[in-house]
Order: structure tokens, then C-alpha cells, then sequence
């Protein structure tokens, strides 16, 4: 049965492969877009027809094409130079204030050149809502493009390709502009033939905060006076790093807003020295950043983007510096091809600035607002190929002609004529005496104008790509169908033979009801499913997982108590105790027996201290998207003096440390391979401790490369050592009992298989595991994450102590599924959401000298999945005390019947639960795909219930083939 059992697992994840890559492909498909770039079309009225119809124009020398461009355009540049500076993660409000107030004091006296010119009316700010996800290379490519990307470029994030859309630094190079551009490597590999002159630094490595600016403003004092270029980037990492190290309140953060001070004022102060009138300074930030520092998701803190403007067309003479002027990122791009003579990008969904067209004519800003309707209509053309302006502008009816009975188009048209109208009044208002109905005529116009702008870019921002449906259903009926095979395996096991025998002896009693526990997982199961419905419940998915953890084990307490009083009198319990040594697993384990006092006294407080451990976790994070800025554990911790933290991470490796030395002494194994592991343990604990202790936080040093050896060493030892272990712990415990027994009364004794051997070698495999993950994850993660991982080891330990001290009390398939609730509670106690922004950066970086994509994506899967992780190794030591005592009577030990009893369920019923889940929310998410919230709540959280079936995958991986391998060599040796 075991083979058959295999076969249909292997196929039901194939199947479920399958299905859940046709559906990433159909669901996040690259963004459709218009081809080619714009030329001397866009300044004409848009034809009816195909868009991609138009003949392209000829291709001409650069100075003709700019001559062309001044000439049809009707709009003279208002520019020559553009300075395009970048902060990479600066939120608005701490240069801008929020909600009308100034930013605080703190952050004013950070940034007093940037200050003064604000309330001097010289500069123009704006909050710059940037779309999710908010990472630096949709940003990058939103500012110059004006187009909002896909979902997906989240991932591209860390793979960046050349960029061949219709862009604005193709535009101004193509007119002959000469770019230059210092710092974040990303604009290198988007226009990697783009710029004369180059400097990259990589993005990606967080730890480093001052190198990574240094770089760039060491080339500043030569690139400030030299005279052959038209474009600086400029791209300041540090920033945003700071962030990711220390948080929104680090006590770098004011310091690295005051150089950033100092770079603007350096760059202003040489365009007023030179008299470059014509330069324009631009600063802006490709995303925020939450409380913690981190950014990726649609919250407002991480939207809120900067965009000030700083030049002779901005200035005025009375303004109010702190009012909330709000815009989009992709209003950049429209607003400066405008205002450097060169065609809107075909994709631009932006509307342009007006505060920033101060220089012009009324004449002048109308034409400015005509050119950019032209181009938005061309792109409404593309997703509305029946929509024809001629026809709507010429119609009658004042909400435009009927195309299709569809509201947009009427609406469209309603905006439009009256925007033409009110333009072409103004025209011919021009001529007369009356300067007052002229104005009237211009406001109007202006108004209409921004009306169809602001709608039109709104509704293509909006409206959700074309999916191809019957391809989801497809994929939907794939994973269906995975999700029914595996059920039909565990169903098939329950009823099976080899089940049965199993728990004749031990859980008979049980099979003839239903208990509590068993009911309250499966209706626990389908709560869970129908809260995924609900935007709400995903964006606080921790409470569900806190509460089915919490009530289980609850229940196993009451059950615990309930077996206690009923006390030594039942038949069942004297049956049970004597027997208590052959049928105690973990006392075989540990060569101690205990006394039913004893055992029923460990069982309660195993229980007690899941539930005392989880309530702390509970409190540790306050977790989630909504309530996140409510106190916890770690706020105050993140507040008080550093020396607490590390304190706390000290007690939690020393407290490891003791855990497995104590583990290794209950094996009672004098094998020098034991004695190897234990000192390579104690080795790697003094590593983390020695990298806790060398790793300073909240400082202004440079990069501590002590720290990346540390670390380095630490995973070479931790590799070693594992890998050893996996390896030798079969082939060093005995296979045969010590005592030996007659065959028959004429034949020598001979010695039956002991199945202590293969236990102690998996028990050996799994606490080796489950020990330095513990230490792996202490170096990675947050400091004040330190005492939850040790509180989730805790778990873990006392669950499988509970487990094992009483096989009646539940059954085996209750007992998994108990693991399992208790592996994604401690994901979301570690501060995990289902936002991008949560996912831990930093940690990836740590023992990385330099940025690896795949080594650092490692790295971040582990740490953000550290939990889930623990309790997959942590099964291996439950499988290895769970009762297994028919191994012990087979005369020749087999291969299949050993895996069979061993890990059948503990590798079925995890990939069975994350089945069902994967199953219920890609059926979710294919009926919400045109829910408002699917690209801010529900999308991310498929990536994450993605990376969750990867996890799955990898621990029962792990499971299963550290058993077949155990169990290979033992069936070997007794051959």
C-alpha cells in the first residue's frame, strides 16, 4: 500500500504544480501596452481607427527633431537641464507634514535649506501617491513612463531587464540630451545603453548606509560644473536602508536627511551661481516606508511618496508651504516631457502638474492640457476601440453620442465636448476687448480639461487586464482535482489495513466516535476558508490562526484534566501503565521511565506551557495591517536601550544551547559522532552569540565585516555538521536488542531487531534539525524576535512531549494537524503579514558580502518562513516518540513498511491541509478579480499562500527523505 500511497501523493502535487503555474500565468500577465514611442503625431488630433494604425514618422537627426517637435507642439520648453534627484524610501511627510501640518520639528531642523526654500515660495511639493507594489523598479519605471506596471514586477524587482517601453529619458535622448546618471544600479540595467556617463551601486544591500551615498555624492562637485550635460539621476540609497535596519524613528535617519539637505542645497547653489535659470531640480522618492522600515505594500505610509519641484517656473509670490497638494507618481512623466519639449510617453496615464507651468501663457497651459487629453484618448482608444472623438466631439447630444450603451463612453464624450468647447471660446475670446470673459473662458476650460484627465486616468488605472478565464477555470480545476487525490489518499489510509493495525491496540476505543478535537479542526478547517473571503480577515489573518491554535489546545487541556481525575481505577488506564515502558516511545528515547504521577503531571504542564507561550507570542506582535500601530511586546522593546535586546538574544542561544545538550544526554550516545555535533552545536551558538554582540544597530560605523565572516562561518559549521549528522546517525545505534532469545529448544539464541535504533537515529536527525534552525533564525531575524523564536521552539518541544506521554489521549492525524496550527500562529507571532512591506530585508543581507539574488531570496524565504519551518523538522522528532513498536517484529526490517509507519501522515496531512487552502483561495480569488482590493489585499496574499505550498513542499521534502534514507540503511544492515 505504501507504493500505491506514493504514487498518487507524487501525482497530486504534479497536478497541483501544474495547475498553480497556469494560473500565476494567467492571472498576472504582463500588462498589455501600446508599441513604439511617441513622435510629431502626438501634438495632432487622434483619428478614429486602430491606434497602432498611424504610419510612424521618419526618423530624423536629433537637433531636426527637437527643431520639429518646438515647431508643431506650439509650447516652447521651459527647460534645458533636469536634475533629477532620487531618495530612495523618503516619505512626504517628513518634508511636507501631513494632513496640513508641518513635519515635526525634528524633521525640519533635519532639512533646513529644503525648508527655507518651501516657505520661501521657490519650491513646490507634493505628496506622490505611488501605486503598489511600492519597490524601486515599478516606481522607477511609473516616474519616466507615466504607466502603471504589473503585479508581478514585485519579483522582476530583483531580476531587472531593459526597460522598451515609451519613455521619457528615450524621448530627451532621442532629441539629443546627454545623460548621466550616479548611484542605484537599477537605472543601469532599465537603460543600459542609455547614459555617457555611469557609477552603479546595487540596491539590494541593505546593511551598508553610507557607502552606498558616498559613492554618488563623491562624483557631484565634477558632474555640477561640467557642462555637456542635459540629464543628471541622481539616486540616493542610504536612506532607505536606514529604514530597513533601524525603522522610520532610527537614530540614523535625521543624519541621513541632513546630507541629503546638504546635496540639494550644493545642487541649487551652483544653478544660482551659473545663473541656469533653465535648470530644473527634481526630488522625489520611488515609495515610503511603514513604521518598521519596510515597503512593498498599498498602506499609506509606504503610497506616500515625495515630488518637489525646485525652479523658476515653480516660484510665486505668497504660497502655503505645508497644504496637502496631493498627485500621482505618474504625473512625473507628462508633466516633464511637457515641460522639456518632448512627446508624453504612449503608455502615460499621469496628468500633467499645473503649478509647475507658472511661465506660460493661458494660451500656452491650454495647449499643454490639450496635448496630454490627445494622448490619454489614444490609450482610452486602445481599450475602447469603438470610441471615435470626431463622432463625439461633432454630436448634438451634450453627453456625447451613444457608441455603446456603456456609461464610460458617455461620459468620456460629456467631459470632452465640453473641455473642446470651453477651449475653442477661449480662442475666440482672444481677439476681443474683454480680458474678464477670456479668463472665465480659461478657467472653464482648465476645469473641464482636468475633469476628463483625472476621470480618464483613473478609470485606466483601474480597469483590471484581461485575464483569460477559461485558462483560470482550467488551472482552478486542476488543483481541484490534486486537492480531491490527496483527500482520497488519507481517506483511503484511514480505512486501510495497515491503519488499522496500527491503532488496534492503542486507539481502538477512539475509532468508534467522534472526540472534541477532532470535530473543532475540521470545523476550524472550514472557518478558515470561508475568512478568505473576506479582504478584512486576510489583512488580519493572525487572529483566525491565534484562535484555533489557542482553542485546541484548550481542548487537549480539558481533555488532559478529564483523564487525570478519571485517575488509575478505568480498566483502559491500568491496561496502559503496565505496559507503561513498552508503550512510553519517548521513554525509549531517553532511557527513562516514568511513573504515572510523573507523566500525568508533564502532560499538564506541556499544555500549560503551549498556551503560556502563545499568549506571549500573541502580545509580542500586534501583527496585521489595520491595528498595526497599536503598543506591543516589541515597540516598547524597539524603544528601550539596545543592551535589553541583546540580553534577551543571549538567554535565547544560551537557552538553546542547554536545550540540545540536554536532548544529547537523554540519547545516552558516547558515539564520537554525537560528541561532534554537540561541539559543532556549541561552536555555532558562540557564533550567533559572538555576532549579536559585534553587530551594532542604530549606528553611524560603516559596514561591520567581522560580522559577515561570523555569519559566514556559522553557515559553513551549521552545513557541516547537519549534513554529517544526516548521514552517520543511521549507521551508529544498534539494530539488534541486547538481549537475545531461543529460536526454538534445539537451535542457538539469536537477537530480534530493536526498533530503539532506528528511533534514536531519527530522534538524533530531527533535535539536530530542529536545534540549529533555531540558531540559524536567531541570527537572521529581528533582534527583538529573539525570545518569540525561543517561545515557538518551546511549543514545539512540548507539544511532542505531550504527544508522546499519552498515545490514547489523541489520535495521530489530530496531533499533525495541532503542529501545523502551531507553525502559522508563530509565523504571524514573528510580526508577519500578508503585506509585501513585512517581509524581512535586512536579515537577508546578513553574512552577504555582496548581492546574490538567489542567495538573498533564500535567505528571505527562510526568515519570513522560519516558523512553519521549525515545526516540519520538529515532526521529525514527534515521529521518532510516536508508537511505532511493529517495527520491532519484523524479523528482516523493510523499506516501504518503515516509511509507511513512520511518515505517511506526517507528510500527507500537511500537503493535505495546504491543499485545501491553496485550492479554497485560488477559487477565491478568481471570483474577486474584479474586486476593488484585489491588487492592494488579495494578490499579495496569493503570493504569500504561494510561497506557503513552497514551504510545504520543502519541510515534507526534509520529512520524507531523512526517513527513506534512515530506513534504508537500517534495512540494509540487517541484510
Amino acid at each position: 500500500m505504501g507504493a500505491a500511497v506514493a504514487w498518487w501523493t507524487v501525482a497530486a502535487v504534479l497536478l497541483q504544480v501544474a495547475g498553480l503555474s497556469l494560473f500565476l500565468y494567467g492571472f498576472f500577465p504582463v500588462k498589455p501596452t501600446l508599441h513604439g514611442f511617441s513622435g510629431a503625431e502626438s501634438y495632432r488630433m487622434p483619428s478614429c481607427g486602430p491606434v497602432n494604425a498611424v504610419e510612424q514618422e521618419p526618423a530624423l537627426p536629433p537637433n531636426q527633431l527637437r527643431s520639429l517637435y518646438r515647431e508643431v507642439s506650439g509650447i516652447p520648453p521651459v527647460y534645458d537641464r533636469l536634475v533629477l534627484m532620487v531618495i530612495d524610501g523618503l516619505p512626504a511627510e517628513f518634508v511636507l507634514g501631513r494632513g496640513g501640518n508641518p513635519p515635526s520639528k525634528e524633521m525640519m531642523e533635519s532639512m533646513p535649506y529644503t525648508q527655507s526654500l518651501l516657505a520661501g515660495c521657490k519650491a513646490t511639493g507634493y505628496h506622490s501617491k505611488a501605486a503598489p507594489p511600492t519597490v524601486t523598479m515599478p516606481r522607477l519605471k511609473a516616474m519616466v513612463s507615466g504607466a502603471i506596471g504589473g503585479f508581478l514586477d514585485v519579483a522582476f524587482n530583483f531580476n531587472t531587464q531593459a526597460f522598451l517601453e515609451d519613455n521619457l529619458l528615450d524621448q530627451l535622448h532621442m532629441i539629443g540630451h546627454k545623460l548621466v546618471m550616479l548611484g542605484d544600479e537599477t537605472w543601469i540595467k532599465l537603460f543600459p545603453t542609455l547614459f555617457a556617463r555611469q557609477d552603479g551601486v546595487s540596491s539590494f544591500y541593505v546593511r551598508d548606509t553610507t557607502e552606498v551615498d558616498f559613492n554618488v555624492s563623491r562624483h557631484l562637485d565634477f558632474e555640477l560644473v561640467a557642462k555637456d550635460w542635459s540629464v543628471l539621476v541622481l539616486h540616493y540609497l542610504g536612506l532607505d536602508h536606514v529604514g530597513h535596519i533601524g525603522g522610520r524613528r532610527s537614530v540614523l535617519m535625521t543624519q541621513k536627511m541632513k546630507e541629503m539637505d546638504d546635496v540639494i542645497r550644493r545642487v541649487h547653489d551652483v544653478s544660482l551661481q551659473d545663473n541656469l535659470e533653465r535648470t530644473l531640480l527634481v526630488v522625489v522618492s520611488d515609495h515610503g516606508m511603514t513604521e518598521g522600515g519596510n515597503h512593498g505594500g498599498s498602506s499609506y505610509e509606504e503610497t506616500d511618496s515625495l515630488a518637489l519641484f525646485i525652479g523658476h517656473s515653480v516660484q510665486r509670490p505668497h504660497c502655503s508651504p505645508y497644504d496637502q497638494n496631493e498627485a500621482l507618481q505618474v504625473d512625473l512623466a507628462p508633466t516633464l516631457a511637457l515641460l522639456f519639449g518632448v512627446p508624453i510617453p504612449k503608455n502615460n496615464i499621469g496628468v500633467l502638474l499645473p503649478e509647475l507651468f507658472n511661465s506660460l501663457t493661458d494660451d500656452q497651459k491650454l495647449r499643454t492640457l490639450e496635448l496630454n487629453s490627445w494622448q490619454i484618448l489614444r490609450l482610452l482608444q486602445a481599450q475602447i476601440p469603438a470610441f471615435c472623438l470626431e463622432e463625439c466631439i461633432n454630436s448634438e447630444d451634450s453627453l456625447g453620442i451613444d457608441i455603446h450603451p456603456e456609461y464610460i463612453e458617455k461620459k468620456i464624450c460629456h467631459f470632452l465636448s465640453k473641455a473642446f468647447a470651453s477651449h475653442q471660446s477661449s480662442r475666440l475670446q482672444q481677439s476681443s476687448d474683454f480680458k474678464s470673459a477670456e479668463a472665465l473662458y480659461v478657467g472653464t476650460a482648465v476645469d473641464n480639461y482636468y475633469g476628463f484627465l483625472r476621470y480618464a486616468s483613473e478609470w485606466l488605472s483601474h480597469r483590471a487586464t484581461d485575464k483569460p478565464f477559461y485558462l483560470l477555470i482550467s488551472a482552478t480545476l486542476l488543483m481541484t482535482l490534486s486537492c480531491l487525490f490527496l483527500m482520497g489518499t488519507v481517506s483511503s489510509l484511514f480505512k486501510g489495513q495497515s491503519l488499522s493495525q496500527a491503532y488496534h491496540q492503542s486507539e481502538s476505543h477512539l475509532d468508534q466516535r467522534w472526540h472534541l478535537d477532532e470535530v473543532f479542526i475540521l470545523i476550524g478547517i472550514f472557518l478558515y476558508v470561508i475568512s478568505l473571503c473576506s479582504s478584512s480577515f486576510v489583512e488580519e489573518e493572525q487572529y483566525t490562526w491565534n484562535f484555533l491554535t489557542s482553542t485546541l489546545y484548550l481542548i487537549f487541556l480539558i481533555k488532559t484534566v478529564q483523564s487525570m481525575l478519571k485517575g488509575s481505577n478505568s480498566t483502559l488506564v491500568r491496561r496502559v501503565e503496565g505496559k507503561s515502558f513498552d508503550a512510553n516511545n519517548f521513554s525509549y528515547a531517553t532511557n527513562y521511565e516514568l511513573t504515572p504521577g510523573k507523566r500525568d503531571g508533564y502532560r499538564l504542564c506541556t499544555v500549560l506551557i503551549v498556551l503560556i507561550a502563545g499568549r506571549v507570542i500573541r502580545a509580542w506582535h500586534q501583527g496585521g495591517i489595520n491595528w498595526v500601530h497599536f503598543p506591543d511586546i516589541s515597540k516598547s522593546l524597539a524603544q528601550a536601550d539596545f543592551s535589553i535586546v541583546k540580553s534577551l538574544q543571549t538567554i535565547s542561544v544560551l537557552a538553546v544551547m542547554t536545550l540540545y545538550s540536554v536532548s544529547l544526554k537523554l540519547l545516552r550516545a558516547k558515539s564520537k559522532v554525537v560528541i561532534g555535533v554537540w561541539w559543532s552545536h556549541i561552536s555555532c551558538g558562540l557564533l550567533v552569540l559572538l555576532h549579536i554582540w559585534e553587530n551594532q544597530i542604530n549606528t553611524s560605523l560603516p559596514i561591520n565585516h567581522n560580522t559577515t565572516s561570523i555569519a559566514k562561518l556559522f553557515y559553513a559549521i551549521a552545513s557541516v555538521s547537519i549534513s554529517s549528522t544526516v548521514l552517520a546517525s543511521p549507521w551508529i545505534f544498534p539494530i539488534y536488542s541486547m538481549e537475545a532469545k531461543p529460536a526454538s529448544s534445539d537451535s542457538n539464541p539469536v537477537k530480534d531487531i530493536d526498533s530503539r535504533g532506528i528511533r534514536n537515529s531519527v530522534f538524533l536527525t530531527g533535535i539536530t534539525y530542529i536545534m540549529f534552525w533555531c540558531l540559524l533564525q536567531l541570527l537572521l531575524q529581528q533582534p527583538i524576535n529573539a525570545i518569540p523564536l525561543l517561545l515557538i521552539f518551546l511549543q514545539t518541544f512540548s507539544s511532542i512531549a505531550h504527544f508522546s506521554l499519552d498515545k490514547t489521549l489523541h489520535k495521530q492525524w489530530v496531533q499533525v494537524i495541532a503542529m501545523q496550527f502551531l507553525g502559522m500562529a508563530g509565523h504571524f507571532g514573528l510580526g508577519n503579514t500578508n503585506s509585501l512591506a513585512s517581509i524581512d530585508v535586512a536579515g537577508a543581507f546578513i553574512g552577504v558580502s555582496s548581492y546574490s539574488t538567489v542567495l538573498s531570496g533564500i535567505l528571505m524565504f527562510i526568515i519570513t518562513y522560519g516558523s512553519p519551518l521549525m515545526l516540519y523538522l520538529g515532526m521529525l522528532v514527534y515521529i521518532s516518540v510516536k508508537d511505532s513498536d511493529d517495527i520491532s517484529t519484523q524479523r528482516q526490517l523493510k523499506l516501504s513498511y518503515i516509511v509507511d509507519k513512520m511518515v505517511t501522515l506526517p507528510c500527507l496531512l500537511p500537503l493535505l491541509i495546504n491543499s485545501v487552502a491553496l485550492t479554497s483561495y485560488t477559487t477565491v480569488l478568481l471570483l474577486m478579480r474584479n474586486h476593488l482590493f484585489v491588487w492592494s489585499v488579495f494578490s499579495p496574499k496569493y503570493l504569500y499562500v504561494c510561497a506557503a505550498t513552497v514551504c510545504t513542499y520543502v519541510g515534507v521534502s526534509i520529512i520524507a527523505m531523512t526517513a527513506v534514507y534512515t530506513g534504508a540503511v537500517f534495512s540494509f544492515r540487517t541484510r
